[in-house]
């Protein structure tokens, strides 16, 4: 039985298509540059790839281009997509409404219009993706599986801000939480590995990439994490500035000359790895800047390992100590010397890890770095969103077995 998951951003439209016996990915790509000049595709099955120009004025013509190299020519791997029992789609933001995987129906993307003002951008362009898709594949079962569902189980006391609370009643200020896909994802393999279920679990999840946010999990449950209203908030990240005072806002921008939407941008984009190192956001590019001297680079990572270490230690009091802490996504699967600075942090409460071990981890594999008498036991899993997509959009359309 074969998924398609479906990932549309606003000019992109990322997929994979599983087959769900042994849940492999047969095809996978990249609809890339819709609605603007030079969009093409990427894609990548039976061991080969190729890129190739298409024109793509919009989401519903990308998804046609999509599924004609799933059915046509060399690396085809489908006969006609009536064999695509499925389509998964990843949505950013549930809003107010959506604390769990929903059938796509057409209230359904009414609801998503009327509550994408918490997150325009994401929103629309994942919209854009359902729709395009149902225009296209009408009589396919359809679920959309929320970033923020996950997180829809912390208590008010963590997800509440100190404002007026009639400004939560009235325009839905809260905390949100992302990542939520990927942390739910952690959580199962979490229990998989140690051999035990969610529900006797306290865990520590670690999503730390360009896009970085660390969760509590208790009982199968989030109790915390670190991003909020948007993604914005928690650690500092590529180009995020994380937590801020909200008067350096006003400050910065009557010094600079920008609005408040310009001065969230600044935010979201101008700050992070890139402001302080003031030449990139990515981590691998950051690691050769330190090798080479440079201070900048230097302080940009130690600022980023300081607030992950510090909202690792503060998830260990919001839980009472933890069963496991994990390590996923790009820099956290990868960056041996950001798993050691935590962990050495941590050796307070009883960690103990293998230094060598962690320092020369093959790539993708599942590992365990604390050593048997660790108080808490680390691990290193990669992640899997898209996978996890796969099985709720068979257990919501019914076609689980």
């Amino acid at each position: 039985m074969k998924v398609l998951i479906i990932n549309a951003g606003s000019s992109s439209i990322k997929f994979q298509l599983f087959e769900m016996e042994n849940e492999s990915v047969i095809a996978k790509g990249n609809c890339e540059k819709i609605g603007l000049p030079g969009s093409f595709i990427s894609y990548k099955a039976k061991g080969d790839e190729l890129v190739e120009a298409a024109s793509m004025p919009n989401h519903t013509e990308a998804l046609k281009v999509l599924l004609d190299k799933l059915t046509h020519g060399k690396l085809a791997v489908i006969k006609s997509f009536d064999e695509i029992a499925a389509v998964g789609h990843r949505c950013v933001h549930g809003g107010w409404l959506y604390f769990e995987s929903e059938f796509i129906t057409d209230e359904v993307i009414k609801n998503l219009e009327e509550t994408k003002e918490v997150s325009p951008l994401h929103a629309s362009a994942n919209i854009a993706g359902m729709v395009g898709c149902r225009n296209v594949m009408p009589n396919t079962p359809q679920v959309v599986v929320f970033d923020t569902a996950f997180h829809s189980t912390m208590p008010p006391e963590a997800y509440m801000y100190g404002i007026k609370y009639e400004d939560y009643k009235d325009y839905h200020v809260r905390k949100y939480g992302f990542h939520g896909t990927s942390h739910r994802f952690i959580m199962q393999e979490t229990a998989r590995v140690m051999g035990k279920k969610p529900e006797e679990l306290k865990i520590i999840s670690c999503h730390i990439g360009n896009g970085s946010s660390i969760t509590a999990i208790k009982n199968g449950k989030c109790i915390d994490t670190t991003m909020g209203f948007t993604p914005l908030e928690g650690v500092m990240m590529g180009t995020r500035s994380g937590d801020i005072d909200p008067t350096v806002v006003s400050f910065l921008g009557k010094k600079k000359g920008l609005n408040a939407e310009e001065m969230v941008n600044y935010l979201n984009k101008q700050s992070g790895l890139l402001g302080i190192s003031g030449k990139t956001n990515d981590m691998r590019e950051i690691n050769e800047l330190v090798a080479q001297g440079d201070e900048r680079a230097k302080l940009a990572r130690d600022m980023m390992f300081y607030r992950i270490a510090k909202y690792v230690g503060a998830m260990l009091t919001v839980l009472n100590g933890a069963d496991a802490i994990v390590f996923t996504a790009g820099v956290g699967e990868n960056q041996e010397d950001l798993r050691e600075y935590v962990m050495d942090k941590l050796a307070y409460v009883g960690v103990k890890f293998d230094r060598k071990k962690n320092a020369t981890l093959p790539r993708g594999t599942i590992e365990e770095l604390s050593t048997k008498d660790s108080a808490i036991k680390v691990f290193r899993i990669p992640t899997n969103e898209e996978l996890l997509i796969a099985r709720d959009t068979l257990k919501i359309a019914g076609l689980a077995k």
